[in-house]
């Protein structure tokens, strides 16, 4: 191609991608490009690659006219040799903002941007700076200098006037003046050998970057030839082929071709041959050339649209909307990304929601027509046309009838009403800890009952017979025996007492035998259990005597409640005391049972007789001896139980144990040790065993 003029209001458009392609138009600005791994296009058309991983210069003024101007690149290694770089972040420094547009994953089209270090909305505009979106693009625009710079995390373009830029540009991107020989300018002025050996001289200082450094020698120019023949991918045979065919005598895909095998045989994993297939296509579409390329790559240079909108190869550079504005001149014609369904409208450039009919959108980015009324945030609105479109006044909610929860046990919550959210109601919910109320000590033969009446919260107590008989500080379960005297038979009956509620103690008198039989005989008084009649001989004679028996100091103060009984003998008392151990009753343990080295699988509830019962001694002035009662905690009822044995041959079998039901004091013989001191008289010692007998006889009645 013949040499090209800059004349006066005419630039210079050079076009790079992927490995840089040249490409020349008649354009009224200067275009410097760059894609990939990376390659660059300078504004004079000049194709380059280079893969430094610092942040340098794309464009800078040689002579300063405008105010901390300037357009820089972070590369970093996107390969794990640290052979090749891919772009990072494209910044933009324009007076006294700076705009970077930084890649969120790598090698993707995912960006975010930020105005001197704090991320921004968009559209942003402010001290003669405008960033919109475009398509894939995120643009920064200079309505005064003229000037676009889009980048999409995988390419960029710098678009500038030569009126305003003309022979006045440095850095990677070249001087604009339509001569590629001074294009590989170095920052002392000179010329370098080759635009590889230049890019390293442009180094900025970034503190994230500590080991770059501007000034340091730069290192031999990187191959830009892969070291070893490939196969070129299919994704680079798309560029020759049919999908691109009307662009061929447009804008010829060579240099595209070459740029995209480079990528796919350095990189073979990272897909970067589709960014040489995007500049291509981004380049045929600023030339009316539209070219629907991404449905032709099964799937690896995809693009995803939200739901509410859908991919266009060629759209808009920026969509029409609901309060759109006349388009920049410096603007792509057209740019391929995600835009409204047919039939539907932007609302806002700001505003990401496609409309039927232009209406009014709120924070809940639902669309609305005009002289609509909502709810939205608590808020009574409606949609209206002219001024700020939505108008809104508190929400009124219905007066409520205010529940008191002053009940005991009840306090005040506030609950979301299912049917109107806005307006909550106030609920009474119970919590039993606030309950002042204790439950009441229950005499014997009653017990607490509880319940909570409907519509209230804390538990009523009342004391309820236990349905027991009651005698002598015990309880006695119906169809019991009740000890009352030995000439009585005694039972607690299931009748209750309508006065007391206790149920009834049914008894039979016991006939008294008052016969005596020769030797001895001893009667109790069938009135009195502490008076006892005898018949003893002495002598050949039968005489007829009266004995009181005489009980130990008893104060049922100092005895545990409920444990207050008779001894045998029906006439003395006792208890177990407060400082005593527990009564006569069944205590569970769980223990292994082992049996003829068999052992049952788990722990078994054992029970035993556990406890205290009623002994005593005391001195019978008639028997001149001691007189003793002794009781025995032992078994009253039991049952057989089975249980399971493991044994250690592997066999199982089945072994019977005694299971105790119930306990209770039972009577025993009291064994009296030998006296040491020896009678004088055998009448003496017959008297002592006829006391003997007797006070043991008196036990056991």
């Amino acid at each position: 191609m013949g040499s090209l003029l800059c004349k006066s209001l005419m630039m210079i458009y050079a076009v790079g991608i992927g490995s840089v392609i040249l490409t020349w138009l008649y354009v009224f600005a200067g275009y410097c490009t760059g894609w990939g791994d990376p390659h660059y296009m300078t504004f004079d058309g000049l194709y380059y690659s280079y893969q430094g991983n610092c942040t340098y210069v794309l464009v800078e003024e040689i002579e300063k006219t405008v105010d901390n101007f300037g357009v820089y690149i972070d590369n970093y290694h996107c390969d794990a040799r640290d052979v090749v770089s891919c772009p990072r972040a494209l910044i933009v420094r324009h007076e006294t903002q700076e705009v970077r547009i930084v890649t969120v994953k790598p090698n993707s089209l995912e960006v975010e941007v930020t105005v001197n270090k704090q991320p921004v909305a968009l559209p942003y505009k402010k001290f003669g700076l405008r960033i919109y979106e475009s398509g894939i693009n995120r643009v920064v625009e200079i309505p005064e200098l003229k000037t676009n710079v889009s980048f999409n995390g995988l390419s960029f373009s710098i678009r500038m006037p030569y009126s305003l830029f003309g022979n006045n540009t440095q850095g990677q991107c070249g001087i604009c003046n339509n001569n590629t020989a001074d294009d590989c300018r170095l920052p002392n002025g000179n010329i370098a050998e080759n635009c590889e050996t230049m890019a390293d001289h442009w180094q900025v200082v970034d503190p994230s970057k500590p080991q770059c450094s501007p000034g340091l020698v730069p290192t031999k120019a990187p191959s830009t030839t892969p070291g070893q023949p490939c196969k070129e991918s299919s994704l680079c045979e798309l560029l020759w082929g049919s999908v691109f065919e009307k662009c061929h005598e447009v804008v010829k895909p060579d240099k595209y071709y070459a740029a995209c095998v480079f990528d796919s045989c350095t990189l073979p994993d990272l897909d970067l041959e589709c960014s040489s297939l995007q500049i291509y296509a981004a380049v045929c579409a600023d030339q009316n050339v539209c070219i629907d390329w991404r449905s032709h790559t099964n799937g690896v240079c995809s693009y995803e649209c939200p739901k509410h909108k859908e991919y266009r190869a060629c759209g808009p550079i920026q969509e029409t909307t609901c309060k759109s504005s006349l388009q920049n001149d410096t603007s792509i014609k057209q740019v391929e990304g995600c835009f409204c369904p047919n039939g539907t409208m932007l609302f806002d450039s700001g505003v990401d929601v496609c409309v039927n009919t232009c209406g009014c959108v709120g924070l809940d980015m639902i669309p609305r027509e005009f002289g609509e009324k909502f709810t939205a945030d608590c808020q009574d609105c409606v949609c209206l046309e002219g001024g700020n479109g939505i108008v809104c006044e508190p929400h009124k909610c219905p007066e409520q009838n205010k529940k008191s929860c002053s009940g005991k046990g009840f306090y005040e919550v506030t609950v979301v009403n299912s049917e109107d959210p806005c307006c909550p109601t106030v609920a009474c919910k119970c919590n039993t800890s606030l309950c002042t109320t204790e439950p009441p000590k229950c005499t014997l033969g009653f017990e607490v009952y509880s319940s909570i009446p409907s519509d209230e919260c804390c538990p009523v107590y009342q004391c309820v017979p236990k349905k027991v008989c009651v005698h002598q500080n015990a309880e006695f379960l119906p169809n019991s025996s009740v000890f009352v005297d030995k000439c009585h038979s005694c039972f607690c009956t299931n009748e209750v007492n309508i006065s007391t509620q206790l149920n009834v103690i049914s008894c039979e008198r016991i006939p008294c035998n008052t016969y005596c039989e020769p030797p001895g005989e001893f009667i109790s008084d069938p009135y009195n259990n502490c008076t006892i009649y005898s018949c003893t001989s002495i002598k050949n004679q039968l005489i007829s005597s009266t004995s009181e028996i005489t009980c130990p100091a008893f104060n049922e103060e100092s005895c545990k409640p409920g444990t207050v009984t008779f001894l045998p003998n029906g006439c003395c008392k006792t208890c177990a005391p407060l400082d005593s151990p527990t009564p006569c009753s069944v205590r569970e343990r769980k223990d292994f049972i082992v049996y003829k080295n068999c052992r049952s699988l788990e722990r078994v509830v054992l029970t035993e007789c556990e406890g205290t019962c009623g002994t005593f001694s005391l001195y019978s002035v008639e028997a001149s001896s001691m007189e003793h009662s002794c009781s025995c905690c032992k078994e009253i009822e039991t049952s057989m139980k089975e249980v399971e044995l493991k044994c250690p041959s592997g066999d199982s079998i089945t072994h019977k144990y005694m299971y105790v039901e119930s306990c209770g004091c039972q009577d025993t013989q009291c064994v009296v040790p030998e006296s040491s001191e020896s009678q004088s008289t055998e009448e003496n010692d017959e008297s002592t065993q006829n006391h003997r007998r007797r006070a043991i006889s008196l036990t056991t009645k």
